[in-house]
């Protein structure tokens, strides 16, 4: 797999069988796909539950589900299909099941052994 600058994100990239492809530094044309991708959803969906109030999380659940498959079901402009379709065809089939056991994070830190011999341990809480 993609080594990363990070071990642990390298890690989690092996624990799930995948491979990260950074952008390069003052790129942003290699951005333009997942930026255009998360504008659309803001408009689609997010704009369109600005002035909505749920009172569960069940039912923005659901609204937010119904919205998503409007949005993927929506004909594309300039190609043929949908992005439902595109997914179907393309990406569904070469999708895995995940591993039975869910990644572990692992923190590695250097630390220097004071002269008082008190070492700081699970200082640190990461949700």
């Amino acid at each position: 797999m993609t080594r990363t600058s990070t071990p642990s994100f390298s890690d989690f990239a092996d624990h799930y069988g995948c491979t990260i492809y950074p952008t390069r530094v003052r790129k942003p044309k290699d951005k333009a796909k997942v930026e255009n991708g998360v504008l659309l959803v803001e408009r689609w969906i997010l704009a369109r539950l600005r002035h909505h109030t749920f009172f569960h999380l069940s039912e923005l659940n659901q609204k937010i589900f119904e919205l998503r498959d409007r949005l993927n079901s929506r004909s594309f402009q300039k190609i043929s299909g949908s992005r439902k379709e595109r997914f179907l065809q393309f990406e569904q089939p070469t999708l895995h099941s995940l591993p039975v056991t869910p990644y572990e994070y692992l923190r590695i830190m250097m630390a220097t052994v004071p002269p008082d011999y008190h070492v700081i341990w699970k200082a640190f809480h990461i949700t």
